[in-house]
């Protein structure tokens, strides 16, 4: 699943091909992907005739401002955005396309058929679902060492969980969350609420580090995920758990384990990360 590296880098390529574009029609050939309106036609409807002004992301949401909506865009497990000219074929699971005035299209793919879209009145989207409930971003001042160690000592949820839940913080997946936690030297499975305001810290800072160093490298490719550009990401060349399971760690040289935390596959370095007891 794209996390928040992968869909900034998304976010990016999406400027430069769609920004300042306007859609003249819109065809949706899946309608469960189009949660609000209920209504894929009215969906279409209102997009007609809309400029793409800006594109900005929430945690793993894409956001597409147009001249009078929202488009709230999560591209779960497999979701893609291309820009095709008007003539070429429609691949198979494309199940949105954006006619833009020029001959272009912008074309929404989705194996799984997983993702989801809200078109939102503009001024609303930070009111309702989906993004309401998000919490802060690693890269915003509202995720203090003080905001985060609080919220940490009313759980006795582990850690890993903690951290993919978005109402706590919001951009992190598995990927991430397992590097975070190996270079903030704490187990996975560690309660929240034993955690020291020194542990919380590191891994604050961890989550931080590892996402701009992850954006810098555009993001991380493990199965599919490609930019709009088709571009991979390069962040798996430097992972230091996620995806290493029987490996030598890279710091220390034990064996990196792989275990289930929560249903989710967790990545752990046992010597760089012990377990408190």
């Amino acid at each position: 699943m794209p996390e928040l590296p992968e869909v900034e880098t998304i976010k990016e390529t999406l400027k430069l091909l769609v920004q300042g574009k306007t859609i003249e029609t819109v065809d949706v050939f899946w309608a469960n992907i189009i949660k609000q309106p209920d209504d894929a036609e009215i969906f279409k409807h209102l997009l007609e005739g809309q400029t793409f002004q800006e594109i900005k992301r929430k945690g793993k949401f894409l956001l597409f401002y147009l001249d009078d909506y929202v488009l709230v865009s999560h591209l779960r497990m497999e979701g893609k955005y291309r820009l095709h000219e008007q003539d070429e074929e429609v691949a198979k699971h494309t199940h949105v396309i954006f006619h833009l005035k020029g001959g272009e299209t912008l074309r929404y793919n989705d194996v799984r058929k997983f993702g989801t879209m809200h078109l939102l009145t503009k001024g609303s989207e930070f009111t309702q679902a989906p993004l309401m409930a998000l919490g802060p971003e690693p890269f915003e001042e509202a995720f203090t060492v003080e905001y985060f160690y609080q919220q940490l000592k009313k759980s006795t949820r582990f850690i890993k969980t903690a951290l993919l839940d978005q109402n706590l913080l919001t951009g992190l997946g598995n990927i991430y969350v397992d590097e975070t936690l190996f270079r903030s030297g704490v187990h996975p499975l560690t309660k929240c609420n034993e955690l020291t305001k020194k542990e919380a810290a590191a891994i604050r800072y961890a989550a931080i580090e590892t996402l701009q160093e992850a954006v810098k490298a555009g993001g991380t490719t493990i199965r599919s995920y490609v930019d709009s550009q088709g571009n991979m990401g390069m962040f798996q060349q430097v992972l230091y758990v996620y995806g290493q399971d029987k490996k030598p760690c890279k710091t220390c040289g034990e064996e990196i384990i792989k275990m289930k935390v929560g249903g989710r596959g967790t990545h752990v370095c046992p010597k760089c990360q012990p377990q408190k007891r």
